[in-house]
């Protein structure tokens, strides 16, 4: 079933990193049936061809997906380049890519991956796709955005359990760094019309970055499709005021009005909630 364009919605082209499969994918459709026109990013381009199949008969919106490893530092004016050419415009960012520790060792859930096991390489290579891609990527597309005086960037980053969890140094360390670096952009945008906002699944979800290994029954794990609806809200221009939160998708409460949802499932960015600030000299 094809989900009719919002009204509510008046951006019209995002980009979606790490779109070809698992959360990424889920909200690249999402978005597409909502009538906003996506670019799909990812390294993988037997999945992005198969995100272009699922995305055809969702007419609403255009697809187009580019092959790119946000490891790469020329990728990311290569990216927005390539989506200026074509759109003209950028409307939204969601930071969606990632790797996952999986990718080294995947019963690591259960045979934890300890930081003095790990070597520079690999922290390198997490940080750059993790951290480093969703700042980059920012600092691309905001020029066009504050020329607009309207823009979303949306960062998917992980559950503060995971970021601290033993064995998760790889990716729980390079999530919190994006997560940091979104609410820093959130207050350097305020009042220009741009948005920096978390969104987060709020626990294991069902995506290729978690094996096989690391769970005896994925029936029981978040589906990918709950960003869904916080994202579309995120974007609308009901959202337009709403910066620098993190909402976690497991509590959105769908019936609820998007507002009260939002409140009921967000919470300040970088756990500003449960930190004090510095004293510092006038």
């Amino acid at each position: 079933m094809t989900t009719q364009p919002d009204p509510a919605i008046v951006t019209t082209t995002a980009i979606v990193t790490g779109a070809a499969s698992g959360i990424g994918r889920a909200m690249a459709l999402g978005l597409l049936g909502a009538g906003i026109d996506v670019w799909a990013v990812d390294r993988e381009a037997s999945w992005l061809a198969e995100l272009a199949g699922a995305a055809a008969g969702r007419p609403a919106a255009k697809l187009q997906t580019l092959q790119s490893d946000l490891a790469d530092p020329a990728s990311f004016d290569r990216i927005v380049g390539a989506v200026l050419a074509a759109a003209g415009r950028i409307d939204v960012l969601v930071n969606n890519a990632g790797i996952g520790q999986g990718s080294i060792r995947a019963d690591q859930r259960h045979n934890p991956l300890r930081f003095w096991e790990i070597t520079p390489a690999q922290w390198e290579r997490f940080v750059a796709v993790n951290a480093t891609a969703p700042l980059m990527l920012a600092r691309a597309v905001v020029p066009h955005m504050l020329r607009a005086r309207r823009g979303r960037i949306v960062t998917v980053t992980t559950s503060l359990g995971t970021m601290l969890r033993r064995g998760y140094m790889l990716y729980g360390a390079s999530k919190a760094a994006a997560e940091a670096a979104t609410a820093v952009m959130a207050e350097d945008l305020a009042g220009t019309g741009v948005t920096a906002n978390v969104l987060v699944p709020g626990g294991m979800t069902d995506t290729r970055i978690v094996p096989d290994e690391a769970v005896s029954d994925r029936s029981r794990m978040l589906r990918p499709e709950i960003m869904v609806p916080p994202l579309l809200w995120l974007v609308s221009d009901a959202a337009a005021s709403v910066t620098g939160r993190r909402f976690l998708a497991a509590h959105w409460d769908a019936a609820l009005p998007p507002a009260a949802a939002a409140e009921k499932s967000g919470a300040p960015i970088a756990w500003k909630a449960i930190a004090t600030m510095p004293i510092e000299p006038d």
